[in-house]
């Protein structure tokens, strides 16, 4: 028997007992989008609080984030405000980005970003700051903090249909980033996409599950919509906290039971 544990007794067995992130999922089965999806979703996380860690600061989480689909009727109107003209639903990508704060380095990231957008034969449509509020985050968060804007990129004729788009989405991310990466751009360490799709966004940073709404005002927009969401509240077991390790990833979100005894024996 495991200390601190009770003895083995109809289904609860103690070497199934382990520490790991909070992961959460919720959908309309029919496909319908709604805000309600989005307001569910974000109380999943935060009822998942106690499944994530805080460092030394109490307001300073390992990370939480949520994925949902493309809010176009949100975007498109908050869009307008900036001057960029969104096409229909499915006929652009948004990509949120993380970039330095200094002016300089986020420039080039974007020259480079604008540059392999057109070697790609898609259209640069134009760049939206994301509204942010940091009141609640801790100080160590804040000092790695880094900045966010959505890119909006226009499908070019060469993407024939939605998942020739798809793809050449993908193909911008990863030249963007080895570019990036290869660089001599100051600050260049933050650079970070979390998400480019016409599909999914992600909002996620070095915060707490109570924290993300208040940190992401998009997310409090009734306007916001989707048919599914996952939700992941982090603990950090094997790697620092950062904005970019926070979850979900791009295709995956994982609650670590790899990182339990019995789940390494598995593996073995």
């Amino acid at each position: 028997m495991l200390p601190g544990h009770p003895p083995k007794q109809g289904l609860y067995d103690p070497q199934f007992e382990h520490d790991s992130c909070g992961v959460g999922f919720i959908v309309d089965v029919q496909g319908r989008k709604s805000n309600d999806i989005v307001r569910k979703a974000l109380q999943v996380l935060i009822n998942m609080l106690h499944r994530g860690a805080k460092g030394s600061e109490s307001n300073t989480g390992d990370g939480a984030g949520i994925l949902i689909q493309v809010p176009h009727e949100f975007l498109k109107s908050e869009c307008a405000k900036s001057g960029i003209e969104l096409p229909v639903a499915g006929n652009y990508g948004v990509g949120m980005v993380c970039l330095p704060r200094d002016v300089d380095s986020r420039r080039q990231c974007e020259d480079v970003f604008a540059k392999v957008i057109d070697r790609t034969g898609q259209r640069l449509l134009g760049w939206r700051d994301v509204p942010t509020n940091n009141e609640p985050i801790g100080e160590s968060a804040k000092a790695v903090e880094p900045l966010f804007r959505q890119v909006f990129i226009g499908r070019g004729e060469n993407a024939e249909d939605a998942l020739a788009f798809e793809r050449k989405l993908f193909l911008i991310r990863k030249r963007v980033e080895n570019a990036v990466r290869a660089s001599q751009i100051a600050n260049r360490n933050y650079f970070y996409l979390s998400s480019l799709s016409a599909n999914t966004i992600i909002y996620k940073g070095m915060l707490s599950a109570d924290q993300i709404e208040m940190y992401f005002p998009d997310l409090a927009n009734s306007n916001v919509t989707s048919a599914l969401a996952v939700v992941h509240q982090r603990f950090s077991t094997n790697t620092f906290p950062s904005w970019s390790l926070a979850h979900p990833f791009r295709y995956v979100s994982h609650n670590g039971e790899i990182n339990t005894l019995l789940g390494n024996k598995n593996w073995m």
